[in-house]
């Protein structure tokens, strides 16, 4: 922060040394490098961008922007003349209200006497729609609800807790046309171990519906040991792998045991909707009868069927689920006994696809339809579209001869480009998109035949017909 009066304070540093495709995931002040090698490098750093500010006469808020090694020494890299996305850290580690600076500064007030000092430590990560597991494919569509569970929202913290800026609300459409992140959801306590542990636990809890987040892969971050020792770098996320990173919160048991409460949910509200004997259970009988079921489908495409029964005396049977009990059943919750433990699950329909949240994990099911349209299901070969946005660059046409892994299309979505390839060997029998076109998920891009097949096509096709042999 500088005035018009020649005042310069140095407010804090933070690290972003986690980041994907050039762009910050994790923030945090102060940053762990400069409190592992201590000495004087935290004033070397205020020093340089002290001199680097007042050289060029810079006024209001700004950021210096600096490279640095294990061994201390560290190398400029740009100013940012604004206020960055990571600023609450620093305004939750100073007490400092960046944005009233901003306008204090414009209208000509003097900075105060002594820079603010720093206290405990802010984490801050940035909820993108995204699918860290796919290459980080955003993602669009509705966010039916998204809560976290936060003391404040756009301000300072009277204690350790968590803060949530964010731009979207329940309901609010995630489009393709803007950076996909959805929220910054920042902690702050007086040590970094206890503000990564409040961070994950509410993110972990939150509820968010709608669109694949990569809420999952940041709290297995906050949580993983080279993290929580302070020892990271810009390979972070690649040396820890997106395939440790990115394994979801929910276990199998409890997968199992969401899409007993999904259905034991759904049977609630089938029974309220009753016209009949609304007051007797789903599927009950005065004698012993068959299993009923229900089948649900993750989002890696595994099925889950529940087989159920309603005994005669009102309790309920689930044959494949050991040492598990149902306590309690309403349209939106369900309380299972697992093992002796009570656990609650929160239940959220939309159309087809059900939310289930618990302590710590949530999981998204769909309801797989029951009878399949022809139409909708793709050709053997065809290559769709993982995400909506626009074909910017199409380098093949029909019945071209393409090898796996060779780019043939290129995608625009959320800023940021994207090359879909050819699964394998073979030929462009069908190229259905040209550049400029607008794309929704599924949509079909192209057809790779197996060269085989289309040889033995080309063969047939090439053959005298019947008719032409007679005559």
């Amino acid at each position: 922060l500088a005035d018009e009066h020649g005042a310069v304070w140095a407010v804090g540093e933070r690290e972003c040394s986690i980041q994907r495709r050039h762009q910050k995931v994790i923030e945090e002040a102060p940053a762990p490098l400069v409190e592992r090698i201590g000495g004087d490098l935290r004033e070397r750093l205020y020093d340089a961008a002290r001199k680097a500010v007042s050289a060029i006469g810079y006024t209001g808020a700004g950021t210096v922007e600096f490279l640095a090694d294990e061994t201390g020494r560290f190398y400029f890299l740009e100013t940012n003349t604004r206020l960055q996305v990571e600023h609450p850290v620093t305004e939750l580690t100073t007490g400092t209200d960046l944005v009233a600076w901003q306008l204090r500064v414009a209208m000509g007030e003097h900075l105060d006497v002594e820079e603010p000092g720093t206290r405990g430590h802010a984490i801050e990560v940035r909820l993108y729609a995204e699918d860290p597991s796919a290459g980080w494919q955003p993602q669009s569509g509705t966010m039916h609800r998204i809560e976290i569970d936060a003391q404040t929202h756009f301000g300072p913290l009277d204690r350790p807790g968590v803060r949530v800026d964010a731009g979207i609300e329940s309901g609010s459409e995630i489009s393709t046309f803007y950076d996909p992140m959805l929220a910054k959801v920042i902690s702050w306590a007086p040590t970094r171990a206890r503000a990564a542990a409040i961070l994950a636990r509410a993110l972990s809890d939150a509820a968010l519906h709608g669109p694949t987040t990569n809420r999952d892969m940041l709290v297995n971050t906050l949580r993983e040991p080279t993290f929580l020792s302070g020892d990271t770098d810009t390979g972070y996320l690649d040396q820890i792998g997106l395939d440790v990173l990115s394994a979801p919160l929910a276990d199998e048991s409890t997968v199992t045991l969401a899409a007993v409460a999904a259905t034991l949910a759904e049977v609630a509200v089938n029974r309220e909707r009753a016209r009949v004997q609304r007051s007797l259970p789903a599927g009950w009988r005065n004698m012993p009868s068959q299993y009923s079921h229900k089948t649900f489908r993750t989002d890696d495409d595994v099925e889950h069927e529940v087989r159920y029964r309603c005994t005669r005396g009102g309790s309920v049977e689930l044959p494949d689920v050991a040492d598990t009990e149902v306590v309690s059943t309403t349209t939106e919750q369900v309380v299972l006994s697992h093992n002796g433990i009570r656990r609650t699950f929160d239940v959220a329909r939309y159309c087809d696809d059900v939310y289930v949240d618990t302590a710590g994990a949530s999981v998204h099911f769909r309801r797989p339809p029951r009878f399949v349209d022809p139409s909708a299901v793709a050709r053997p070969g065809s290559l769709l579209a993982p995400m909506p946005g626009s074909v910017i660059r199409v380098a093949v046409s029909e019945g071209d001869r393409v090898t796996a892994g060779q780019p043939l299309i290129w995608l625009e979505a959320m800023k940021m480009e994207h090359t879909v390839a050819a699964p394998a060997d073979g030929v462009v029998s069908t190229l259905a998109v040209e550049a400029g076109r607008q794309l929704a998920v599924g949509d079909v891009l192209a057809i790779i035949t197996d060269e085989a097949d289309n040889d033995s096509e080309t063969e047939h096709s090439d053959a005298p017909t019947p008719q032409e042999t007679s005559a």
